[in-house]
């Protein structure tokens, strides 16, 4: 890994009021880790902004966020990451500005796998997308949202990347090119903002029961593996004060270096 590495205090718990008073947008906010970070958050005080394609798998976790004891209300941002244009995501931050006020934290849990497939056999289109998901929108949409998270005295935007190790393997194609690629961007961001407000964290998570590990991992018993809680709860981590010891880092949530992670 190009970044740091930091790790998650120990027998950390996030706080009722970690997050209170700030709006994080999250992205793939329908996916495993998105809804998980999303329930998290909103524990934690913050305004969610669930940011995906579809609204009826928004609408579910809109419900379950509303249903939790004084968590504020969450708000739903349609948005396609694949077709949205440069001006559709300045579009997007000038609505966020416009009907929230302003911006303190982006989670990029969106991702993009099509699943196991050798270069040669790898078909074009379905590496073009996956690369503009993985790589080019999470660019594109934090670019956008960068003055409203640089005009709070506290931001942050954290980038979910997964096992190096496992990435620079046979099979994974677009999406472990992608995901290298994700940590590299984290690396200059947080270099170029490293004097400002806005802190630029990397998650790497431990394997998670998630649909995409599922497409990967086939027919792996998934009661042996976590649910998304537990990288939730180290997103609201990141995105709190707590965070400041991480920036610039990768919070590794595995056990030992170089065990299989999924998203």
């Amino acid at each position: 890994m190009s970044l740091p590495v930091a790790h998650l205090p120990q027998d950390y718990a996030p706080a009722n009021d970690a997050l209170r008073d700030r709006i994080i947008l999250i992205t793939g906010a329908a996916g495993g880790l998105g809804r998980a970070s999303a329930i998290a958050c909103a524990q934690a005080g913050a305004t969610v902004l669930l940011a995906g394609r579809k609204r009826r798998a928004l609408e579910k976790v809109y419900d379950e966020v509303v249903a939790l004891p004084d968590a504020p209300q969450p708000v739903i941002q349609l948005i396609d990451l694949l077709g949205a244009t440069p001006a559709d995501y300045e579009k997007f931050a000038d609505i966020i500005h416009d009907e929230l006020g302003g911006l303190d934290g982006i989670v990029h849990a969106a991702a993009r796998f099509d699943g196991l497939t050798p270069i040669a056999m790898h078909k074009q289109r379905e590496w073009v997308e996956a690369l503009h998901v993985n790589i080019t929108a999470p660019f594109l949409l934090t670019q956008a949202c960068m003055p409203l998270l640089q005009e709070r005295a506290d931001s942050a935007v954290v980038f979910v990347l997964d096992d190096p190790e496992r990435m620079g393997r046979a099979h994974w194609g677009a999406y472990g090119v992608s995901k290298a690629g994700l940590e590299q961007l984290a690396s200059i961001l947080h270099q170029e903002t490293e004097g400002s407000s806005l802190r630029v964290h990397a998650l790497l998570p431990a394997p998670m029961r998630t649909a995409l590990r599922r497409m990967a991992w086939f027919g792996e018993n998934a009661e042996n593996i976590d649910t998304p809680e537990a990288a939730a709860d180290a997103v609201v981590y990141l995105l709190s004060p707590q965070g400041m010891d991480a920036r610039g880092k990768v919070l590794d949530l595995r056990e030992e270096p170089g065990m299989e992670n999924g998203e």
